[in-house]
């Protein structure tokens, strides 16, 4: 368990060191604000958002990977009760618990409660790489207990929930990324990922447009249920991020983490 830890926090340094240089090389839009502004606010929230999850990980030492390492141990889930070659269960799994995380996220939206939550994630008023790290710590929580139910239910090896997050972080950190990919090699990866092109669509500030896209890896989902548009009807250099209400404000740590609770 203290290998995977640390192999996932190498990983996700490792990437978001890159896409942050990236960011600075190849922009696709020019921010509203300083990084120095933003960067401390999300990285605040990521911050609490990790002593959460460790305060969760002692009153329950399971979390996913150690509930995938239990089901196992007990014999439950589908993927204990049949016989598979591991890299056929890894990929099944990966898939499964990809399609619920779009799931989720579409809830999110939909459920007035939820999105009260979800929408710190979406009052950033610039997109980049923190962006994908900035949740607010009871998403993270709520989050962290359906993906622990949902391990138990299917009983995937540990491997493959290490996989998944590891997955799942570095493709967050990529779609939410203020990178410029080349037209036609943005056509050629969101056939089967997310791209930032595709998921810039989500964070914007009409309503028709962030409820599309919910993707964080795979694209099908979104394709397959009807929930994908392509482009910004602004285009990507004049569309607008962020909530249609809002201003500055998101930039500050204290607003953040209050504002699914104040009256807007």
């Amino acid at each position: 368990m203290e290998n995977e830890t640390l192999f996932r926090f190498g990983v996700f340094l490792g990437l978001f060191a890159l896409l942050a240089l990236v960011e600075a090389v190849m922009p696709r839009r020019e921010r509203s604000q300083t990084r120095q502004t933003r960067w401390v606010t999300n990285w605040g929230i990521t911050i609490a958002n990790t002593v959460l999850l460790n305060v969760m990980a002692f009153a329950l030492p399971l979390l996913a990977v150690g509930a995938a390492i239990d089901a196992g141990n007990q014999g439950w889930g589908l993927f204990n009760s049949v016989s598979l070659p591991l890299a056929l269960e890894i990929i099944l799994a990966i898939l499964i618990l990809d399609f619920f995380i779009w799931l989720q996220h579409l809830i999110t939206h939909k459920v007035p409660i939820l999105w009260r939550l979800h929408q710190v994630h979406h009052a950033d008023v610039d997109i980049d790489v923190t962006t994908a790290i900035r949740f607010h710590p009871l998403e993270i929580a709520l989050s962290m207990l359906l993906k622990i139910g949902l391990v138990y239910l299917l009983g995937p090896a540990a491997v493959a929930v290490i996989l998944f997050e590891v997955i799942l972080n570095g493709t967050a950190m990529f779609n939410h990324a203020n990178i410029k990919l080349p037209l036609w090699l943005d056509a050629i990866v969101r056939r089967v990922m997310v791209t930032p092109d595709m998921h810039r669509v989500h964070h914007s500030v009409h309503r028709h447009e962030h409820d599309s896209n919910y993707g964080f890896a795979l694209s099908i989902w979104d394709r397959m249920f009807r929930t994908y548009i392509p482009q910004p009807a602004e285009g990507h250099d004049d569309m607008k991020i962020g909530l249609q209400w809002q201003d500055d404000r998101p930039s500050k740590l204290g607003w953040s983490l209050a504002l699914p609770f104040l009256r807007k």
